[in-house]
Formats: structure tokens, C-alpha cells, sequence
């Protein structure tokens, strides 16, 4: 049988799976769908950095940095408890379902932010859309992941997640113009297109991959078959799994501290909102680069030492800026780096634990890392709004905190790496998985 089954073209390497073939139109309708989601994750990563000082100066709610940069925190307390468990949902209930459900919480209570009397309310607010937030970006790599062949996996989960930066872009773009002209809560408003026109299109196209899971088929699957996070945290998962988590929480830390405080930062040395707001374009723009290079790297050389190479380039980028450049185009470069390096980072390591865990584990693995991570992204807006009220400290020690937590995560990586090379042979025998 295996000697007729070598006659087709382009044999695989698993009996499981089929050659890959074109994606069926409705199959990349629903990648898109999924892709276009995750759009609507980045822009809400980057809005409120683009409102934060409107927030403090115009709204009478008596925030100053410390407080907003708590207030902001309250996102990735919600998107640390969303990413966890909607992993978890996703593996026994279904991806369309947690999919669409995490793009209804997060859209709606976006949009009712613009509708905040306080910033007590507000807080609330940022809080539950960041539980659909969180969940949405591990489910709908999961759902990626299953309707794309083995071989395309890694650098789809990369592509994927492209859409954060290029959202964030769009919230630098929007908030040049919409800001002056409507005011800041306009900016939440936008997350109405998402709620009438992407969630419908959503539970039109989008296929329930497994949708028994839970219900149906662990009842009847072998003890190491079944979905948990008891499963990431035992032989032969272990030391892989914490791993990825650490690393996802320093990447974080740099990624999310620097979408939602820079902003904030170049206006305490000086810059008014415009100015402000290109800096942080820059470094989305960077991190849209970012998305596609390592993605085609990460393809060629593996994500995790692909990953490595982005982390140390985002620390010796993010360093270099304390010595405050005095050409202008220098402190754009430098953020650009920026922006590959550490977007690049969390993009690979995505791409990483997408391939390195069987279908069973995949969701709740990325909901996992990504759920420990948001540990990084909860503190990072609260340290650097402490730094940033501390009278006589420069504002530019920032990037110093942000650029050794991605050096950090290079080494954190590079045990990944050696890790994975001692458990390759014990993996392979306890499940089927993709290697990066």
C-alpha cells in the first residue's frame, strides 16, 4: 500500500495528510474572516495609547500617567483571562463559536468605551472587551491552523499574525484625523464595523473544525488524546511549555508596553500628538514588515531561531534609543527595528507552538502562552506609567526596560531551542506534530 501511495505527486511525510491543494474559495473567505479579526485585536491594542492623553487632559476624570497607565492594564488583565480559557473552549467546544463569541464581547464593549461617563466605568469596559481580546487571537490561529495544509501552517500563524500591527497602523492613521476632528470617542467607535458587518459574515463562512471535541469524542479518546492544560504541563510537554509561556510574557512586556505607552513617551520629551502618533506608525509599520520577513525566514531557517536573531534585534534597537538620537529619521529607524524585532518575536513564537503541539492541544497551548504572556502585557502600562510620573527621571528609560525584556526573551528562546532538540524523539512517539 505505501508503494502505491508513493506514486502521487508530491508524497507527504505523514500517512495522515493528503497532498496540499488550493484552498477552496469559502476556506480562504473564512482565513480572511479570521485574519480581518485579528485587524480589529491590533487596532484595540494601539487605541487607547492613541487616546490616552486626550483621556488625562480632556475628560475631567483626574487621570494623570500612573492612573492611565493602569486604567490601560485593565485590557490585559481581561485579555490574560480570555486567552487562557478561550484556548481551552476552543479545543472541547468548537473554534467558530469561541471565535465569534470573543469578537462579540471584545466589539461591543469597544464600542460602549466611547460611552463611558468615568473613568471608573471606562476601566470596566476596557476590562471585559479585553476578555474577548485575549481569546480571540489564540482561537482563531487554532481555526487557521486547521483549515490550512501542514505544510503552510507555520507561516500562516505568522501571516495571521500580521493583522495586529497593521490594525495598530490603523488606529495611528485614524487617530491623526479623527481625533482633531471628532474627538477621542470616535476611536471606539470604529469597532461598530467589526460588530455589524464581520461577526455576521463570521457565522456565515466560518466551518466548526471540531466541534465535538468536547462533547462527543473525549468521552471516547485515549487519556493523552484529550484536551487540557494538565496535558501542557507533564512529560513531554513540560519544560517546552514554560518555556514558550516566559518567553511570550517578556515578549509581551516589550510589544504591548511600546503599542500602548509610546505614544505617551515621545509626548513627555516634547512631541505634540501628531509627531506622537507617527512614531508609533513607525513602529507598527515596522512590525507589518516584521510579519511578512520572518514569516518567509521563519519558513526557511525555523521560527525558533528566527525568533532569537528578531528578540536580540528588538533589544539593541530599543537600548539604542535611550542615547536619545539627534537625528529625527534615526529614532524612526531604530523603532522600525523596533517593531520587527519584537512583533517578529510573538509572531514566531506563535508559529512555533502552532507546529510543535498535536491538534488536540493546539488551541489550548496557544491559549497557554499567550494567556501566561498577558502577565507581561498587564505590568508593562503600569511600570512605564510609574517611570513616566517620576518627576526627574528621564522618560526615555522606557526603552531601556522594554529592550532587556526582549533580550531576555532571546534567551529564554534559545532553551526552547536546545529543549526541543533533547525531546524531539519522545514527542514524535506520543503524538503527531508538525516540527518547525
Amino acid at each position: 500500500m505505501e508503494r502505491m501511495s508513493s506514486t502521487t505527486p508530491a508524497p507527504t511525510t505523514t500517512s495522515a495528510a493528503p497532498a496540499p491543494r488550493p484552498l477552496a474559495p469559502r476556506t480562504l473567505i473564512a482565513v480572511i474572516v479570521c485574519w480581518l479579526l485579528v485587524v480589529f485585536d491590533g487596532y484595540d491594542l494601539i487605541v487607547y495609547g492613541t487616546v490616552q492623553n486626550q483621556l488625562i487632559s480632556r475628560t475631567g476624570w483626574g487621570l494623570n500617567a500612573a492612573s492611565a497607565g493602569t486604567i490601560g492594564s485593565l485590557a490585559f488583565v481581561g485579555m490574560m483571562i480570555g486567552a487562557v480559557f478561550a484556548g481551552r473552549m476552543a479545543d472541547t467546544w468548537g473554534r467558530k463559536r469561541t471565535v465569534l463569541g470573543c469578537a462579540l464581547v471584545f466589539s461591543l464593549f469597544t464600542v460602549l468605551c466611547a460611552l463611558a461617563p468615568g473613568a471608573a466605568v471606562f476601566g470596566i469596559l476596557r476590562l471585559l472587551a479585553g476578555i474577548g481580546l485575549g481569546g480571540l487571537v489564540p482561537t482563531a490561529n487554532a481555526l487557521a491552523a486547521e483549515l490550512i495544509p501542514a505544510r503552510w501552517r507555520s507561516m500562516t500563524a505568522t501571516l495571521m499574525m500580521s493583522g495586529v500591527p497593521i490594525g495598530g497602523s490603523i488606529a495611528a492613521l485614524a487617530g491623526l484625523s479623527l481625533i482633531p476632528t471628532f474627538g477621542w470617542p470616535s476611536m471606539f467607535l470604529v469597532a461598530v464595523v467589526a460588530l455589524v458587518i464581520l461577526v455576521p459574515i463570521g457565522f456565515a463562512v466560518l466551518p466548526e473544525t471540531l466541534a465535538t471535541v468536547g462533547r462527543d469524542a473525549a468521552a471516547d479518546a485515549p487519556e493523552h488524546d484529550k484536551p487540557g492544560f494538565g496535558h501542557l504541563l507533564r512529560a513531554p510537554y513540560l519544560g517546552m511549555s514554560i518555556l514558550f509561556a516566559v518567553a511570550t510574557l517578556f515578549t509581551l512586556f516589550a510589544w504591548y508596553g511600546l503599542g500602548t505607552q509610546l505614544p505617551k513617551i515621545m509626548a513627555s520629551t516634547g512631541f505634540d500628538l501628531g509627531p506622537a502618533l507617527l512614531f508609533t506608525l513607525a513602529l507598527n509599520l515596522g512590525a507589518v514588515a516584521g510579519s511578512l520577513l520572518t514569516a518567509w525566514a521563519g519558513d526557511r531557517f525555523g521560527s525558533v531561531p528566527t525568533a532569537i536573531v528578531a528578540a536580540v534585534l528588538a533589544g539593541v534597537s530599543l537600548i539604542l534609543l535611550l542615547t536619545h538620537p539627534g537625528s529625527t529619521g534615526f529614532v524612526y529607524l531604530l523603532l522600525v527595528l523596533a517593531g520587527v524585532g519584537t512583533h517578529g518575536t510573538q509572531c514566531l513564537i506563535i508559529a512555533a507552538i502552532a507546529g510543535r503541539y498535536p491538534d488536540h492541544l493546539r488551541g489550548t497551548a496557544l491559549g497557554w502562552a499567550l494567556g501566561v504572556g498577558r502577565i507581561g502585557a498587564v505590568l508593562a502600562p503600569q511600570i512605564s506609567g510609574i517611570l513616566l510620573a517620576t518627576k526627574g527621571l528621564d522618560p526615555a528609560v522606557n526603552f531601556l526596560v522594554f529592550g532587556l525584556a526582549a533580550l531576555v526573551a532571546a534567551v529564554l528562546l534559545v532553551g526552547v531551542r536546545r529543549h526541543r532538540a533533547a525531546t524531539d524523539s519522545t514527542i514524535t512517539r506520543n503524538a503527531s506534530l508538525e516540527v518547525n
